[in-house]
């Protein structure tokens, strides 16, 4: 068993390098030549990985295995995460291989290299969520001390540059995770990004009237108000925020009912000095979306009453949503190209209900989806308009 043990952790590092490596790495000139004049067949199904922990969750009663997060670095380097498992490609998901396999259930993954990379995980079982770090590309991951705070999120600026955010509180530390500084946020803060040191935003909750989106360029020590977002609850549900460059997007969530989601959705390209509405749905259950005032569209990706999964930034002024609809068992994305004058909800064309985005342009992205039955992994080189199955678990219903 140890012995086992050692080879499938020696065999996890090898494909973890092998990731690393640029295409052609190690061929003669002559290989080199062979080997893109004759690519190898480019699959969609489960590339024969992950079957004997698919088969083992099966037997045990769990839900079968399925992803959570995917974060590609460029055009054909990426990674895919999820329950226990990590997978990567170098050739745009032609081909993957299995990076780590093991306790931790990933609910989020940041690479800021193809070497280094962090991860907010549970342990099966356990809500506790972890803050982890590898430095070989995702075969070996350690705990990394945070003092006790609960990290639901984070964003990785660097090596050693993270930013950790709990409910209503946002952290950073500068040395790996050895130290932690409390960034100042205003009172009833409940999403907050930075970009760098200095420029941040938050969302807060004003309880029975809406809500407000505040910026800072000093690290938090000032804040000044962006937006105002009225929402007649006594307990607003939250929401996200989103920037990039000069772009800032904020997403307020409204009611839900009826597997219905109302949200709107308003962007900015000058740092939050001018906003849109660009996305306002109502629902039948969810009741009416937060805000006032004309919005460019009355419904979001995936419907019916789809809810909105995560953003994806691009340039200056591209933006990408992603959704999904339980009720219509279909996800999808929307986009925008200028800033959120237009808004385009792609037609729905993959069966699921929830699903995450990672794009590097504005026309080449990579979704994970998640269906009752099977979790897959679909690329896009048209900004969502058409998706090709990049890998595929199979079925657990039907093995």
């Amino acid at each position: 068993m140890i012995i086992k043990k050692l080879l499938r952790s020696s065999s996890l590092a090898a494909a973890a390098l092998m990731l690393m490596m640029p295409a052609g790495w190690g061929l003669s000139p002559t290989q080199t030549s062979a080997a893109a004049s004759a690519p190898a067949p480019c699959g969609s199904g489960d590339h024969g990985l992950l079957q004997q922990e698919q088969k083992q969750h099966m037997e045990e009663g769990a839900d079968p295995l399925h992803f959570t997060d995917i974060q590609f670095l460029n055009g054909s380097t990426g990674r895919a995460a999820g329950t226990g498992f990590m997978i990567g490609t170098s050739d745009a998901g032609c081909h993957w291989q299995e990076i780590y396999t093991g306790k931790w259930n990933f609910a989020q993954i940041k690479f800021t290299d193809n070497v280094n990379g962090w991860a907010i995980a549970t342990l099966p079982s356990h809500q506790t969520t972890h803050l982890l770090k590898t430095v070989d590309g995702g075969s070996h991951w350690k705990p990394v001390y945070t003092a006790n705070l609960p990290f639901n999120r984070l964003e990785a600026l660097g090596k050693n540059t993270v930013y950790g955010y709990t409910q209503n509180g946002a952290y950073r530390t500068e040395n790996g995770g050895n130290s932690w500084v409390k960034i100042p946020t205003p009172a009833n803060t409940r999403y907050a990004t930075f970009r760098d040191k200095n420029n941040g935003y938050v969302l807060v909750i004003v309880p029975g009237s809406g809500y407000k989106v505040l910026g800072t360029a000093d690290g938090g020590h000032s804040w000044s108000t962006k937006l105002n977002v009225k929402f007649d609850s006594p307990y607003p549900a939250g929401g996200q925020i989103y920037s990039k460059n000069n772009q800032v997007w904020a997403l307020f969530y409204g009611g839900s009912g009826m597997s219905q989601v109302s949200y709107s959705l308003y962007g900015s390209t000058d740092q939050g000095v001018h906003w849109k509405r660009v996305i306002a749905q109502s629902t039948a259950g969810g009741g009416p979306a937060p805000g006032s005032g004309a919005a460019v569209v009355n419904q979001g990706p995936a419907q019916p009453g789809g809810h909105p999964g995560n953003m994806q930034l691009i340039s200056k002024e591209t933006a990408f949503l992603s959704g999904g609809s339980p009720a219509g068992g279909m996800v999808s994305v929307g986009v925008t190209y200028n800033g959120g004058k237009t808004w385009k909800n792609v037609k729905p064309s993959i069966h699921g209900y929830d699903s995450r985005i990672s794009f590097t342009d504005g026309k080449t992205g990579w979704l994970v989806v998640t269906s009752a039955t099977k979790s897959s992994i679909y690329a896009t080189h048209d900004g969502g308009a058409s998706w090709n199955r990049k890998f595929a678990f199979k079925e657990a219903l039907n093995p």
